[in-house]
């Protein structure tokens, strides 16, 4: 208070002093017998002033065209603005460069190491049968099909491998992508529409998360692999809803979650379906040739008719080791998807190499079941080597292939290495087909 009294009585002071100003004799004015008050002066002043500025014609730049040496000079002193920020020599990160087959064991910058961070979970890389089917393909077919499914891109082994995926999941029919990670973007946005809901897990990796924005779904997400949250997710989007039950509803769900290692309970999540009457779509990229008896995904691991399964999506990138994806449904749900989902519609389709290489491989999978039991041998062996680090837990289901270890007390920060999940905060190794020694 005592620092803001002398500013106040400096302002007085200026107030009082423009006030004398315009109440002194030679601040008023007689005009036609007509007494004016210095204030009114200037009032009348500015308003001159101000119509003055307003019907000024605007400025317009010399008609003389710039020579070209001015042009080249202006050219020379312009500095584009950087797309993004420069990056410090202590930012940059050289990526490893694999100089063999990426199988359990290769070679990275002229060293032979242990690859932990490959999703060959089956070890099909380098299986012969699978090369030789390649190697025919190509040479009936050359390397790519240069156009889309729907325009001169269906190739024969295009169906066979549909008809193969769809036999061995025993589903109706299949469609396959020439992306694997498109696969899911592309599939929920043909079905789900602005005004639908769809309840997602929390926990979805990037490609399910680009799928729900690009459908303009109301989205509503229950806690990661909680069917409490489901549930009472599902309830409060149904209960005295007219309006819900007249509008396409999903739960959209990872069967092994990349983003956690964790396995969904698909038996659970069937059971409020059906309660609530939602369709399911079901992400099967890292189950699929990994879980079950025979390889056959989540379904076959719960023992949960496959038909109860509106849709199944899988990318073919990892256990089958080839390239692309593929959705399995009805025969309705397939259709509709060769006229309305943007990855198969304008996408070149999959290169028939990569197809007859996916068939190989589910006729591998089928033709020697024992590399299911030899993946399985091999996590729990990783789990048994790992189980005691230091200041690490493992956080993944112990069928995963995806192996997650987190801080036992976290300070905020830690590192991360090896893993193509994405997920920062945690370590991820990958577990395959040949023996991990420790």
């Amino acid at each position: 208070m005592d620092m803001a009294l002398p500013v106040v009585n400096a302002t007085a002071a200026v107030l009082a002093r423009v006030s004398a100003a315009f109440n002194a004799p030679f601040a008023r004015a007689v005009v036609f017998g007509v007494h004016i008050d210095g204030h009114l002066v200037v009032e009348g002043l500015l308003i001159a002033v101000i119509v003055f500025q307003l019907t000024r014609k605007s400025y317009k730049p010399p008609k003389k065209p710039l020579t070209e040496k001015e042009i080249d000079e202006l050219c020379d002193e312009w500095e584009p603005e950087l797309l993004c920020p420069p990056i410090k020599d202590g930012a940059r990160i050289d990526t490893p460069m694999l100089e063999s087959a990426a199988g359990p064991h290769t070679i990275v910058d002229g060293k032979e190491v242990v690859n932990f961070a490959s999703a060959n979970y089956l070890g099909l890389i380098g299986n012969e049968k699978i090369i030789d089917s390649c190697v025919g393909s190509l040479e009936k077919y050359g390397v790519g099909s240069c156009g889309p499914r729907g325009f001169y891109g269906t190739i024969d082994v295009h169906l066979d491998c549909e008809a193969k995926i769809a036999k061995f999941l025993g589903t109706p029919d299949s469609i396959l992508y020439s992306y694997g990670i498109s696969t899911i973007f592309s599939v929920i946005p043909a079905f789900c529409k602005k005004g639908d809901i769809i309840v997602a897990d929390e926990g979805v990796h990037w490609a399910v998360q680009n799928g729900l924005h690009l459908s303009r779904s109301t989205v509503v997400y229950f806690k990661h692999n909680d069917m409490a949250s489901l549930a009472s997710t599902l309830e409060k989007l149904t209960r005295g809803n007219k309006r819900a039950e007249k509008i396409r509803r999903y739960i959209v769900v990872e069967s092994i979650y990349q983003n956690s290692g964790q396995i969904a309970p698909l038996d659970e999540i069937v059971r409020l379906k059906e309660k609530y009457r939602f369709r399911v779509i079901l992400e099967e990229s890292h189950s699929f040739g990994v879980l079950g008896k025979s390889g056959r995904g989540l379904a076959e691991h719960y023992g949960v008719p496959v038909e109860k399964i509106d849709i199944i999506t899988a990318g073919m990138g990892n256990a089958l080791a080839t390239d692309g994806g593929f959705c399995t449904g009805s025969v309705r749900v397939v259709d509709h998807q060769r006229l309305s989902s943007s990855g198969y519609v304008f996408s070149a389709s999959l290169p028939p190499y990569l197809a007859s290489a996916a068939v190989s491989a589910v006729n591998y999978l089928e033709e020697n079941p024992s590399v299911l039991a030899n993946l399985r041998s091999n996590i729990a062996l990783l789990h048994k080597g790992l189980s005691d680090t230091p200041g690490l837990e493992i956080s993944s289901h112990v069928l995963s292939p995806i192996v997650f270890l987190k801080l036992k007390k976290s300070t905020g920060t830690c590192l991360y290495i090896l893993s193509p999940t994405g997920l920062e905060g945690r370590f991820s190794f990958h577990c395959d087909i040949e023996e991990v020694k420790s």
